[in-house]
C-alpha cells in the first residue's frame, strides 16, 4: 500500500525526531495544565484562557484519520492560542455507553456457544438453509422477495458478518478474541490504545483528565447521576408511550447508534383507512359471521378519500386477517402487522393473533364500505404493481388525482380478459368514474386523468412516465391545491390534511398508523418496527426550553452560515429523545434502576466533568484508582456536585476538607465555558443540539457558561474517496503517522480543508511534506553551520528590507544572506509552524539554543508593514517575469513569408527604459479620468460619455484608435488593482528600485549586462509603448570572438570552457560569464585570470603539477579587451601594453 514510494530515511529521520521530543516532553509533563490559587482567582474579563473540546470518540476499535482530522482542529487552536500567552487546555475522555460494544461481545458468546472455541464456522450453503428452515417454523415471517439479497455487509466482507472474522481482521489471534466475549474486556483494550495513538500523534492533552464512561467508571457515573436528577427536577424529563424505532429481537429501541442500516430513519406517520367488508361474506370467511372484516389501507393524502372509486389488492401476495383489540378482524400483509401489534392494534403487545393466512385472490371482487366517498360500494380490484415493503398492500384507489389509480382502472375498463382472469362482474369496474374533489390551477378538477392523457400514459407498466406524472401533480396539489368538496369547499389542501384525518379517526372510520421510513436493520440483523413503548425521555419538543436553547445558538459563534443553519432547523424540529435502554452499557437511571441512560444523551455536559476529573480519578482512566484528594466515589453526592458547579450553591454536609471542594469549585469556573467545541457536521442534528439544551437547562440563569462556538467540519476524504474499511482506501491514525510521521500527516491534516465542505487528505501532499519537512530542518542545521559565512553589518539592502520569503530571498540577495534576518526568519517560521508541527519546530527550537519548549514561546508580532516597499519588490518581480516574456518573444520571431528565418543569436545585452511620465496623449486620458473618479465618488462615467468628451481634445486627434481601448484597460486594472491605477506617476523611484536589483535581473536572463535608461532619452517608438510602472526593454547581441578557458589544476572537476569575449570587455566581466557557464565557481573572488606568454606555443605544453603557473601571466584589473571581428583576434591592453592573447586564456580557483 505505499504506492511505489521511495526509500524511507527522510521519514525514519523524522520519526526519531518525534520520539525525542516526545520523550522530553512526557518528562517535562509539557501539556499538564495545574492552576495557581492566584490565576483561578482571576475575574472573568481577565481569564488569559482557551478550553477547546472534541466529542470522546467511540471505543469499539482504533481511532482513524476521519477522527484525526477532526480533533486536530483543536490540537491547532491550542497551539496557536497558547503561543498567544493563553492558558489553554485541552482534555480527551473516551466513550463507552450504549448498544454496540455489548453487542459485539454477545455475538462472540453467541458464536461461541454454536460453533465451539475457537469457532468452525459452517460454509455458506449450510448457512442458507438453516435460515430457510427458520423461516418456515416462524410463520408470521413472510420471506420477502425482494429483500432476498444479502446485506449490504455480507456482500462487502463474503462471509464476514461473524464478529470473530471482524475481530481477526483487527490482527487479533483465536486466544484475544475469546476475552472480548465480556464486554468490560473492550473497555481495558481499547481506550489505552487511544491515547497511545494520540500521544504518538503529540497533541497537547492533559491526560490526567482522560477517562472513560458508563458505570465502570463510579466517578463519571456518579457525575452522570447528578446530571439527570437536576433534569429530572428541572422537569425535562418526563415519561410516557411514544411512538419510536425500535428493535423487536433486542427487545428496545433502535437508535442511530445502534443501527447496521437506515441512520436517520425516523417514523413515517399514515392514515389507515378501514374498508369494511359488506355482508354476505364469502365462504373464505364464513367462520367470522358477526365479527367485522375491515381491508385496512394506509395513506399519505386522507383528504383524497371523498374520490375513491374502488381499493387494490395483488391478487398473488400474502395477507393475513388478525383480531384486533376491539374484537374486529383486519387484514394486511404481516409485515404491517408486525408494526401495529407494537402500537396497541392488538390485545398483547408484539403479537398478532392470525385467523388464517389469504392471498389477494381471496377478497378480489368483495363489496367495500368506506368512508367519505361518494359510491355507496366499492369493490376490491386487482393491481400487480404493489409492493409488500411499504404500507399495508391494501392501497386505496383515487384516479382523480392519483396517476397509478386511474392507469389502472382504465386499464381493467379495457381489457375484458383480465376482467375474467380474476373473476371481476362488469357491475363491479364500469359504473366507477374519477370524482372531482381537488381544483389544481393549470390542471383542472381531474389533475391525474389529464396529466395522463397529455404523457400518453396506455397502461399502469409505463413506470417512467407514471413517476413522472406523479412529481407533476402531488407537488402542485399539495401547495396549490384547493378542496371542491362539501364542508371543505375552498379550503386548501395543506390546511385541511390534519382536521379531516382528526374527523375520520373521531369517527371510528381510521386510524393512526406509524411504520419506519425506510427499512431499518439493527446492529443484531432484526428489520426494525415502530413501537408505542414506555419510555423516560427529554422533552426537546418543549416550546420554553426551545427558546432558551435558541438564546445560546444567537452569540454562538458558528464560523460558517451552514452550520448556523442546520442548528436553526434542528432547534425547529427537535421533538422527544428517548434516553432511556434496557440493553447496553451506561449509567442507571437513579430513579428507575432497570433503564439505563443512552450514549446521546450522558455525553451533552461532561466537559464540566474534565474540570475536576484530574483531581478525582488523577489519570487512572477508569476512576478506580487512588484520587489524588483522597476522594471516594460515595462522597460524591448531589449536594457536593452542586457546590462544584453552581456557584451560589450553599457548602454540603461532607467530610470532604473544604479547602478541596473549594479547589473543585475554582477549577471549574476557572474553565468553563468551554470556548470551542470542534466536531463532524452530521452531529449538528443530534449531539451537538442536545450541547446547548443541556447547557441551558443546567445553568438556565448563568449564560456565561454556554457554549462560546461550535466548529463543525466536512467528512474526510482520502486521495478524494469516501474512506472506506470494505474498499481498502482506509487509514487508522497509527497507520498514518507510520506511513507519514506525525508532523507529515499533521501538515497534511492542515491542508486538507477548513470548511463544512468535504476535505481531503491527498498521500502526494503528505510525501511532499515530509520532504519539505527534512529539508527545512537541514536547511537550518547548514545556516548554524555556516553562520560566519553570512553578512553581517546593517541590514539595509533592498532585498534585506523586503526579505518577503526565504526561497526568493535565497535567489535575489546576490550581495549575500544577512545573518540576523536569516535567523531572525528561522526563529519566525518555527514558531509559525509550531501549532501544526511541533516536533520539528520543537527540535528546531533547541537548534537554535533556545532553552524552554517552543509550546511556551510567544507568536511572533509582525512589524508595520511598508505597502511602498512590497510594492516596489512586487514591481522587481513583474518586470523580471515580463522581461523574461520579452525575452522568449525575441527568441522566436515570426517566422517570415521566405520560411528561411533562422533564430537570432541569444542577446546578450538589454536597455531598460522607464519612463517617468505617461505619453502626452495617456497623460491627458488618465487626467480626464482621474477627475470623473473623484467627482463621482469611485465611478466612472459611460464609454460613450468618455469617448465625446476625450474626442473634443486636440491633442488627441491623431490617437483617438488607440484611447478607447487605452481607457478600457485602464478601467479593467481599476477593478483589479483599485484607484492607484490612476496615478500620473509611480510612488517610487523605478530607476533606483531596478538599480538596486540589476545582478539579479542580469543574471536571471543570463546576459551579460543591462542599462537602466529613462524614456526621455529614446526614440518616439520606446516612449509610445513605455509608461510609469511598465518598463519598456530592447534586446541586442554583442558580437564577440570565441576563447577557450582553460584551466590546469588537477581533480577538480573544472573543465575547459568556450567563453564569447566582447569590445571592452574587463577582467571581471570575462570571470562573470566564466561562472554563468561553470555553476562550480561560486565565489568569483578566488578566480585567478592568466594568458600565455607564448600565445601560439603556451597552449600546447603539458602543465607541471604544482607549477600550474609556469609560462603565465595575471591579467590584472584595469586590463581591457579588444577585439577584432574580421580576423577574429583578441587583444589585450594593460598599462599602456597592447599584447595578442591567441585562443586561450588559463584560469585559477584559489
Amino acid at each position: 500500500g505505499t504506492g511505489g514510494r521511495k526509500g524511507t530515511a527522510k521519514l525514519d529521520y523524522l520519526r526519531k525526531i518525534e520520539q525525542e521530543i516526545q520523550e522530553k516532553w512526557q518528562k517535562e509533563k509539557a501539556f499538564d495544565v495545574t492552576l495557581s490559587v492566584r490565576e483561578a482567582q482571576r475575574s472573568f474579563c481577565s481569564k488569559n484562557k482557551y478550553f477547546v473540546t472534541f466529542p470522546y470518540p467511540y471505543m469499539n476499535g482504533r481511532l482513524h484519520l476521519g477522527h484525526t482530522f477532526s480533533l486536530s482542529k483543536c490540537e491547532f487552536a491550542v497551539g496557536y492560542q497558547s503561543l498567544k500567552g493563553k492558558k489553554c487546555l485541552f482534555p480527551f475522555g473516551l466513550h463507552c455507553t450504549g448498544m454496540p460494544i455489548k453487542a459485539c461481545a454477545d455475538k462472540l458468546k453467541r458464536e461461541m456457544e454454536l460453533y465451539g472455541n475457537p469457532p468452525q464456522f459452517p460454509d455458506e450453503d449450510e448457512e442458507e438453509k438453516e435460515k430457510e428452515k427458520e423461516n418456515v417454523s416462524d410463520e408470521i415471517i413472510i420471506k420477502d422477495k425482494s429483500k432476498g439479497k444479502k446485506s449490504k455487509a455480507v456482500a462487502k466482507t463474503g462471509t464476514a458478518t461473524f464478529q470473530w472474522d471482524i475481530m481477526r481482521s483487527l490482527g487479533l489471534n483465536d486466544q484475544e478474541i475469546a476475552k472480548f466475549a465480556n464486554a468490560e474486556h473492550w473497555l481495558e483494550y481499547f481506550p489505552p490504545l487511544a491515547v497511545r495513538d494520540l500521544t504518538k500523534m503529540g497533541v497537547k492533552v492533559d491526560w490526567r483528565r482522560s477517562f472513560i464512561t458508563t458505570d465502570v467508571n463510579p466517578f463519571y457515573d456518579s457525575f452522570v447521576r447528578w446530571q439527570f436528577i437536576t433534569l429530572k427536577e428541572r422537569k425535562k424529563i418526563k415519561f410516557g408511550k411514544r411512538y419510536t424505532i425500535y428493535s423487536p429481537k433486542d427487545g428496545q429501541p433502535c437508535m442511530d447508534h445502534d443501527r447496521q442500516t437506515g441512520e436517520g430513519v425516523g417514523p413515517q406517520e399514515y392514515t389507515l383507512i378501514k374498508m369494511k367488508i359488506v355482508e354476505p361474506y364469502t365462504a373464505k370467511f364464513n367462520g367470522m359471521k358477526g365479527k367485522n372484516i375491515f381491508l385496512v389501507a394506509a395513506t399519505l393524502r386522507p383528504e383524497t378519500m371523498f374520490g375513491q372509486t374502488n381499493c387494490w389488492v395483488r391478487p398473488d401476495m400474502k395477507y393475513v386477517a388478525f383480531e384486533t383489540a376491539s374484537g374486529d378482524v383486519f387484514i394486511s400483509t404481516s409485515r404491517s402487522a408486525r408494526n401495529m401489534s407494537y402500537q396497541g392494534f392488538t390485545k398483547e403487545n408484539g403479537v398478532v393473533p392470525v385467523i388464517m393466512e389469504i392471498l389477494g385472490q381471496d377478497v378480489l371482487g368483495c363489496a367495500l364500505s368506506a368512508p367519505l366517498t361518494s359510491y355507496k360500494v366499492i369493490y376490491a380490484l386487482p393491481m400487480l404493481t404493489i409492493k409488500e415493503d411499504k404500507g399495508t398492500g391494501v392501497v386505496t384507489s383515487v384516479p382523480s388525482d392519483a396517476p397509478d389509480d386511474i392507469a389502472a382502472l382504465r386499464d381493467i375498463k379495457k381489457k375484458q380478459a383480465l376482467r375474467e382472469k380474476y373473476g371481476i362482474e362488469d357491475k363491479m369496474v364500469l359504473p366507477f368514474e374519477p370524482v372531482p374533489i381537488i381544483e389544481i390551477p393549470g390542471f383542472g378538477n381531474l389533475s391525474a386523468p389529464l396529466v395522463c392523457d397529455e404523457l400518453k400514459i396506455v397502461s399502469q407498466n409505463d413506470k417512467e412516465k407514471l413517476a413522472e406524472a406523479k412529481e407533476k401533480v402531488y407537488l402542485k396539489g399539495f401547495y396549490e391545491g384547493i378542496m371542491l368538496v362539501d364542508g371543505y369547499k375552498g379550503q386548501k389542501v395543506q390546511d385541511v390534511k390534519k382536521p379531516i384525518q382528526k374527523m375520520m379517526v373521531e369517527k371510528g372510520e381510521a386510524m393512526i398508523y406509524m411504520e419506519p421510513e425506510k427499512q431499518v436493520m439493527s446492529r443484531s440483523a432484526d428489520e426494525c418496527v415502530v413501537a408505542l413503548c414506555d419510555q423516560w425521555y427529554l422533552d426537546y419538543g418543549d416550546a420554553e426550553w426551545k427558546r432558551q436553547a435558541n438564546e445560546a445558538l444567537k452569540p454562538l459563534e458558528t464560523f460558517c452560515d451552514e452550520t448556523r443553519r442546520n442548528f436553526e432547523a434542528t432547534l425547529a424540529w427537535l421533538q422527544e429523545h428517548a434516553c432511556s435502554r434496557t440493553y447496553g452499557l451506561g449509567t442507571r437511571l437513579p430513579w428507575d434502576e432497570q433503564w439505563l441512560i443512552e450514549s446521546l444523551s450522558d455525553s451533552t455536559i461532561y466537559m464540566a466533568y474534565y474540570t475536576v476529573a484530574h483531581l478525582l480519578q488523577g489519570g487512572v482512566l477508569n476512576g478506580q484508582g487512588a484520587s489524588p484528594l483522597g476522594i471516594k466515589p460515595q462522597q460524591m453526592t448531589r449536594d457536593v456536585w452542586d457546590f462544584i458547579f453552581f456557584k451560589t450553591s450553599p457548602f454540603p454536609k461532607t467530610d470532604i476538607p473544604k479547602e478541596h471542594l473549594q479547589r473543585l469549585r475554582r477549577e471549574f469556573e476557572y474553565w468553563y465555558p468551554v470556548d470551542v467545541r470542534v466536531s463532524g457536521k452530521d452531529l449538528v442534528p443530534n449531539h451537538l443540539s442536545y450541547y446547548l439544551y443541556n447547557h441551558v437547562a443546567i445553568w438556565p440563569k448563568d449564560s456565561g457558561k454556554w457554549p462560546q462556538a461550535v466548529r463543525a467540519n466536512g467528512h474526510l476524504l482520502l486521495n478524494s474517496e469516501k474512506m472506506s474499511k470494505s474498499t481498502g482506501n482506509f487509514l487508522t491514525l497509527t497507520q498514518a503517522i507510520d506511513k507519514f510521521s506525525a508532523d507529515g500527516m499533521r501538515l497534511a491534516l492542515a491542508d486538507a480543508g477548513d470548511t463544512v465542505e468535504d476535505a481531503n487528505f491527498v498521500e502526494t501532499m503528505a510525501d511532499a511534506g515530509i520532504l519539505r519537512l527534512y529539508t527545512w530542518v537541514e536547511w537550518v542545521k547548514e545556516m548554524i553551520a555556516n553562520q560566519n559565512n553570512l553578512r553581517t553589518g546593517p541590514a539595509d539592502t533592498f532585498n534585506d528590507r523586503v526579505f518577503a520569503a526565504k526561497d526568493k530571498y535565497r535567489e535575489l540577495a546576490i550581495e549575500g544572506m544577512h545573518r540576523d534576518l536569516v535567523f531572525q526568519f528561522i526563529e519566525r517560521q518555527t514558531l509559525l509552524l509550531a501549532p501544526i508541527c511541533p516536533h520539528l519546530c520543537e527540535y528546531t527550537w533547541g537548534l537554535l539554543g533556545k532553552t524552554g519548549s517552543v509550546t511556551k514561546a510567544s507568536w511572533p508580532v509582525a512589524g508595520p508593514v511598508d505597502e511602498i516597499l512590497i510594492r516596489s519588490s512586487q514591481y522587481v518581480m513583474e518586470t523580471a517575469h515580463d522581461l523574461r516574456l520579452r525575452f522568449k518573444a525575441y527568441m522566436q520571431p515570426p517566422k517570415s513569408k521566405k520560411g528561411d528565418s533562422k533564430p537570432p543569436a541569444k542577446p546578450s545585452h538589454c536597455n531598460i527604459y522607464v519612463a517617468k511620465s505617461y505619453p502626452p496623449w495617456q497623460h491627458s486620458a488618465l487626467s480626464l479620468l482621474g477627475k470623473h473618479y473623484k467627482s463621482n465618488n469611485g465611478a466612472l462615467p459611460d464609454n460613450k460619455v468618455i469617448a465625446s468628451e476625450l474626442g473634443a481634445l486636440p491633442e488627441l486627434k491623431k490617437y483617438m484608435k488607440r484611447v478607447m481601448p487605452f481607457v478600457a484597460m485602464i478601467k479593467e486594472n481599476l477593478e483589479k488593482n483599485g484607484p492607484r491605477v490612476l496615478d500620473l506617476e509611480v510612488e517610487f523611484d523605478e530607476r533606483a528600485v531596478l538599480m538596486e536589483n540589476l545582478v539579479y535581473l542580469t543574471n536571471s536572463l543570463e546576459l551579460e549586462q543591462i542599462d537602466i535608461l529613462f524614456a526621455s532619452e529614446a526614440d518616439d517608438k520606446v516612449k509610445e509603448d513605455c509608461c510609469p510602472g511598465k518598463p519598456f526593454c530592447v534586446f541586442r547581441s554583442e558580437p564577440g570572438v570565441c576563447v577557450s578557458l582553460v584551466n590546469p589544476q588537477p581533480s577538480n572537476g573544472l573543465f575547459s570552457t568556450k567563453v564569447d569575449i566582447r569590445q571592452g570587455d574587463s577582467k571581471d566581466s570575462v570571470v562573470r560569464r566564466l561562472a554563468k557557464v561553470n555553476r562550480l565557481i561560486k565565489d568569483l573572488s578566488r578566480v585567478k585570470l592568466m594568458r600565455y606568454e607564448d600565445p601560439v606555443l603556451g597552449p600546447r605544453r603539458v602543465p607541471v603539477l604544482g607549477l600550474e603557473e609556469r609560462g603565465k601571466l595575471p591579467i590584472s584589473n584595469k586590463s581591457v579587451f579588444s577585439i577584432s571581428l574580421e580576423e577574429k583576434r583578441v587583444t589585450l591592453a594593460d598599462n599602456g601594453l597592447t599584447v595578442d592573447i591567441g585562443d586561450t586564456l588559463v584560469y585559477l580557483v584559489q
